[in-house]
C-alpha cells in the first residue's frame, strides 16, 4: 500500500500545472502579507509545518515543493536554479500574491536568491537560512580535500544518487544525512523520516536533487554576473545556526541591507529544529517592514 502523504491542521494543498508538470504547495492563513517558503535537501515542503502555523496567525503563508522534490512532478527534462527560480516566479502570480516575504533553507537559498535578483519586484524581503551560494563560497563545500562534505558531490554526479540511494534512502536519512545535520535531540521523529523517505523514493524522486546540486557546482559565473549587475537592495534577514557565520557572510557579499540573527545551539536543520526561535526572528523582521 502507498504511503500516505502527511499533513498538518488547517493547511490547504494545491497543484499548479506548468508546462506539463504539477507543482505542489501547501497554504495556511488568509490574512497578512504573504510569506514563501522554500525548503532544501533532503527536505519537502514537510520541512516548514512546525513553521507554518506559528506564521500563519499573522501572514499568509505558502510552503512549496519545489520542482522534482515532495509531491510535485518528478518529470522534467532538466532541473537547475534558474528553472526553480521561474517555477516559483509562476507560482506568485499564479496566487497573485504580490510582492512576498521570500524565505529559502539549505540549497534552497540558490533559487530564492536568483528569484530575488530576476524578479525584484515579485520580492518584499528575503530571509536566507543556513544557506551557501554558488560563485560565492559554496563551491568549498564540495572541497573533501579542505573539509568539505563528500554527499555534495556525491548527489551531483549524473545518475549516481539514483543508482545508489534507490531503495536505500531510509538508510540514508537516518544513519547519514538527519545525524549530520540535526543539532537537537528528538527534532526529528518517525513520521518526519516517514514523510522524507516517501517522497524520495518515488520514481524519478531524486532527478531534481541531482539536478540541483549539478547546478550548485556550475552555476557561480551566472550568479556572480546578477551581483555585479547589481546587490539586493531589498532587506535581507541571514539566520546563522549550525554552519557558523556563513549564511551572514555570504549574504554581506551580495545585499546592500542585511540583518542577521544566529541560533546558537542549532543545526543545520533550522526550521525542524527550533521553529518557535525561527518564527521570532522572522516575524520581529517582517513586523518592522511592513509597519
Amino acid at each position: 500500500m502507498p504511503a500516505i502523504p502527511a499533513t498538518i491542521p488547517d493547511v490547504e494543498h494545491a497543484t499548479l500545472s506548468q508546462n506539463g508538470q504539477d507543482l505542489h504547495y501547501v497554504t495556511a492563513g488568509e490574512t497578512g502579507t504573504p510569506i514563501l517558503l522554500v525548503h532544501g535537501f533532503p527536505e519537502s515542503w514537510w520541512a516548514f509545518h512546525k513553521l507554518m502555523p506559528l506564521l500563519k496567525r499573522n501572514h499568509r503563508v505558502i510552503a512549496v515543493d519545489l520542482p522534482g522534490f515532495g509531491d510535485s512532478s518528478t518529470g522534467a527534462d532538466v532541473y537547475t536554479c534558474a528553472s526553480i527560480a521561474e517555477a516559483l516566479a509562476d507560482l506568485i502570480a499564479h496566487l497573485d500574491l504580490g510582492p512576498v516575504h521570500l524565505s529559502g533553507q539549505d540549497i534552497g537559498g540558490t533559487p530564492a536568491f536568483r528569484l530575488a535578483a530576476s524578479h525584484p519586484n515579485l520580492v518584499r524581503s528575503f530571509t536566507a537560512i543556513e544557506t551557501a551560494l554558488p560563485g560565492f563560497g559554496f563551491e568549498k563545500f564540495a572541497d573533501v580535500a579542505h573539509g568539505g562534505m563528500w554527499h555534495v558531490g556525491f548527489l551531483a554526479a549524473q545518475g549516481i544518487p539514483e543508482m545508489l540511494l534507490q531503495g536505500r534512502m531510509r538508510q540514508f536519512l537516518t544513519d547519514y544525512a538527519h545525524p549530520v545535520m540535526n543539532g537537537t535531540p528528538g527534532a526529528i521523529d518517525a513520521r518526519d523520516v516517514a514523510e522524507f523517505e516517501r517522497v524520495f523514493s518515488r520514481a524519478g524522486g531524486l532527478r531534481a536533487t541531482n539536478g540541483v546540486y549539478a547546478a550548485l557546482l556550475t552555476e557561480g559565473v551566472e550568479i556572480r554576473a546578477l551581483v555585479a549587475d547589481h546587490k539586493l537592495s531589498l532587506p535581507v534577514l541571514a539566520v546563522d545556526a549550525g554552519s557558523g557565520p556563513f549564511t551572514s557572510r555570504t549574504m554581506a557579499q551580495v545585499a546592500d541591507n542585511v540583518s542577521v540573527v544566529t541560533l546558537e545551539g542549532v543545526g543545520h536543520l533550522v526550521a525542524m529544529e527550533a521553529p518557535e526561535a525561527l518564527a521570532e526572528a522572522m516575524l520581529a523582521f517582517y513586523l518592522e517592514l511592513d509597519a
